[in-house]
């Protein structure tokens, strides 16, 4: 069970506590937490989150090809998930990253900003 985020913030359930979600929603989850962290901002886990707040930095021509790559870096350990599209729009500060996903036979996507 993962609590769910919104803009970096837990989700209040109304109760004093979080909301939190299960199955495919729960991985969704998972997986934009682990592409909004920074790779190695946490010391005792140097492999978890992503690189893809370095694609600000770099070339326009190159930015699809990083972040697909950054994508999979990010996602490399969640079993039994497949990446199959990863479309990158806008630029600089401004762009959106949706990465539409395969999971258990299902067809799930994510976006967030970049």
């Amino acid at each position: 069970m993962e609590r769910m985020l919104r803009e970096g913030d837990y989700v209040p359930d109304g109760r004093g506590g979080v909301q939190t979600v299960e199955g495919a929603r729960e991985l969704l989850e998972r997986v934009l937490w682990k592409l909004c962290v920074r790779r190695g901002s946490f010391p005792l886990l140097p492999e978890l989150g992503s690189q893809l707040w370095r694609l600000s930095g770099v070339k326009s021509s190159q930015r699809q090809a990083l972040a697909r790559q950054y994508v999979a870096e990010a996602l490399s350990d969640e079993e039994g998930l497949s990446i199959t599209d990863v479309r990158l729009t806008g630029e600089g500060g401004d762009g959106t990253l949706r990465v539409e996903l395969e999971w258990r036979g299902e067809s799930l996507a994510v976006e967030t900003a970049v």
